[in-house]
C-alpha cells in the first residue's frame, strides 16, 4: 500500500509538471497585445506601400507625400512611446533637467526574481523583424531614388529613413546598454578577429615551414643515397 501510495505522488507530479511545461509554452507563443502589434507593423508598411503605389493611384505629389508623412510620423509616436514599451518592455526619451541640459534615457523593463516577463517571444520576433527590416526597405529606397534621379521623393524617402531609423538606434541603446557598452561591444569584435586573424597567419606560417623542412629533408636524403 505504501509503495502504491509512492507511485502515486510522483505520477502526480509528473502531470503537474508537464501542466506547468505546456502553459509556459503557451505564455511564450501568445500574442499578448494584439493591438499593439498590428499597429506596430501597420502603420510603416502602409507608409511602404503607398510609397510603391502611390504613382499608380494618384498623379497628384503632394496628396502622395503628405500621406506617406502622416504615416511615418504616426508609425514613429507608436513605436517610441506604445508597442516598445508594451511588447519587450524598453522605452527611451529625452528630458531636460532644472540646468536646461537636454538628457537622452534608456530603460528596459527588469526582469521579475520569478524570471517571468511581461511580453511574449512572439511579441519580440514581431517588435525586432518589423523594426530592423523597414529601416533597411528605406535605405534601398533611398539609393533607388538617388540613382534613378528622382529628387522631388529623397525627401520622403530621406524622411523614412530618420524617423525608423531613430526608433531603430533608441531600441538598441535600450536593449545592449550605454555607448560605453555598444563601444566595448566594438571593441571586443575587432580585437577578436584581430586574434583570429593572428591565429590564422600563425597557422600558416607554421604549415608554410613544416613543408619547408619536411622537403629539405627529402632532399638530404636524396643528395646522400646519391653519394652512397
Amino acid at each position: 500500500m505504501l509503495r502504491q501510495d509512492s507511485n502515486d505522488d510522483t505520477e502526480d507530479v509528473s502531470l503537474f509538471d508537464a501542466d506547468d511545461e505546456v502553459s509556459r509554452r503557451s505564455k511564450k507563443s501568445k500574442i499578448r497585445h494584439p493591438v499593439a502589434s498590428f499597429f506596430h507593423l501597420f502603420f510603416r508598411v502602409s507608409a511602404i506601400v503607398v510609397y510603391l503605389l502611390c504613382e499608380l493611384l494618384t498623379s497628384s505629389f503632394i496628396a502622395c507625400m503628405v500621406t506617406i508623412i502622416l504615416l511615418l510620423s504616426c508609425d514613429f509616436w507608436a513605436v517610441k512611446n506604445v508597442t516598445g514599451r508594451l511588447m519587450v518592455g524598453l522605452r527611451w526619451w529625452n528630458q531636460v533637467d532644472d540646468d536646461g541640459r537636454s538628457h537622452w534615457v534608456f530603460e528596459a523593463r527588469k526582469v521579475s526574481a520569478q524570471g517571468n516577463k511581461a511580453s511574449s517571444e512572439a511579441e519580440s520576433r514581431i517588435f525586432w523583424l518589423g523594426l530592423i527590416t523597414c529601416p533597411m526597405i528605406w535605405v534601398i529606397f533611398a539609393f533607388s531614388a538617388l540613382f534613378s534621379f528622382k529628387v522631388k521623393w529623397l525627401a520622403v524617402v530621406v524622411m523614412g529613413v530618420v524617423l525608423q531609423g531613430a526608433n531603430l538606434y533608441g531600441y538598441i541603446r535600450c536593449k545592449v546598454g550605454s555607448r560605453k557598452n555598444l563601444t566595448s561591444m566594438a571593441t571586443n569584435y575587432l580585437g577578436k578577429q584581430f586574434l583570429r586573424q593572428f591565429h590564422l597567419q600563425h597557422i600558416r606560417n607554421s604549415c608554410r615551414l613544416l613543408v619547408s623542412w619536411t622537403s629539405s629533408i627529402e632532399v638530404a636524403e636524396i643528395w646522400l643515397l646519391c653519394w652512397k
